[in-house]
């Protein structure tokens, strides 16, 4: 995953994925765990995979609904897949509510052309809600207040005619609690500011507790660069997560484990992850990210994400073409 875009947007496409790109790093660091736990799988014997075993069990949870596809046999015959990414606010700093996905996020992973495809989806996007119609239009990200996880992919895959074949979701109270499991993270600083009884300087580099971590990701509005500053800031956390999680000893750890399978939420079984850790793998460094483009629009006193139909099939094209699939309009 070299050749990172930039953070400056500009008019073309090109500058738009610059811009928004942002947005898809501090999730990243939930596809690096997944990909650390298949590493396991496939290499560190007995001990490892049945701590892993029993930490997927835990945070095992059926979307509650019938797919667009088999997904086992996708896996077995090794075609490309889908996984939709969720993130929630619930578990950080002492909140409790459900509330709504504000990450949404479509990862295609081919084993045959060994790409993976990640894009990002709006949360303020305008589109009907699976099964309520009543409460439609709405923002994309309350499709999961509204019903629940199974409720969302059938309104992506609605949104995008794009089957969805897994999902995976993660709540920010994990982070904290992930990071101090590794006994804190090191960060290096890229701007000076004060943030809830937690200060940091330019260029100085820290050694953070999860409380610390949490507090230097999420400041947003003394950031110069506004939300793309918490975004690049939160990517520095997540990065320096996954450097000290890759080692033997943390894998090992089945406190560090439960401490991630408590906070997330998937319908990936053990079994599946021996599947990717198998044959899909070296897709994951192959990484290429993209967003569905909005134009802000206020609707009956509510701030949407309103997208074109030429934006949202260029999407599901794109989506489409990674996972092996025939073009089709979007609907």
């Amino acid at each position: 995953m070299n050749n990172e875009p930039q953070d400056n947007q500009t008019s073309t496409r090109a500058g738009r994925k610059s811009g928004r790109s942002r947005r898809f790093h501090p999730w990243r660091w939930f596809w690096g765990i997944i990909v650390l736990l298949l590493l396991v799988i496939a290499g560190f014997g007995a001990v490892a995979y049945h701590n892993i075993n029993s930490a997927s069990d835990k945070a095992y949870k059926s979307a509650g609904i019938n797919k667009a596809r088999d997904t086992k046999a996708v896996l077995k015959d090794k075609r490309p897949i889908s996984i939709m990414f969720l993130g929630t606010d619930t578990g950080a700093l002492g909140r409790t509510e459900k509330g709504r996905t504000d990450t949404i996020m479509v990862a295609t992973i081919n084993p045959q052309t060994n790409k993976m495809l990640l894009v990002s989806l709006p949360r303020d996007t305008m589109t009907d809600i699976a099964g309520y119609p009543n409460q439609s239009p709405a923002k994309i990200n309350a499709a999961y207040s509204i019903g629940d996880v199974g409720t969302t992919i059938k309104t992506v895959q609605n949104l995008l005619n794009v089957p969805i074949d897994y999902y995976a979701l993660l709540n920010m109270g994990g982070l904290e609690k992930s990071i101090d499991e590794v006994g804190g993270v090191t960060v290096t600083s890229p701007l000076t500011f004060n943030y809830e009884g937690a200060s940091f300087v330019k260029d100085q580099t820290y050694h953070m507790n999860g409380s610390t971590a949490l507090k230097f990701a999420r400041m947003r509005y003394d950031d110069p660069q506004n939300d793309y500053g918490r975004q690049n800031r939160q990517r520095l956390v997540v990065q320096a997560l996954f450097r000290k999680s890759i080692s033997v000893k943390t894998v090992l750890n089945p406190s560090f484990l439960n401490s991630i399978s408590s906070e997330s939420q998937t319908d990936l079984q053990s079994g599946d992850l021996v599947k990717l850790a198998q044959n899909y793998r070296s897709a994951t460094k192959n990484m290429t990210t993209d967003h569905m483009q909005g134009q802000g629009q206020m609707i009956n006193g509510q701030s949407f994400e309103v997208v074109s139909s030429s934006e949202k099939q260029r999407v599901t094209n794109e989506l489409r073409k990674s996972l092996d699939l025939s073009a089709k309009a979007d609907e």
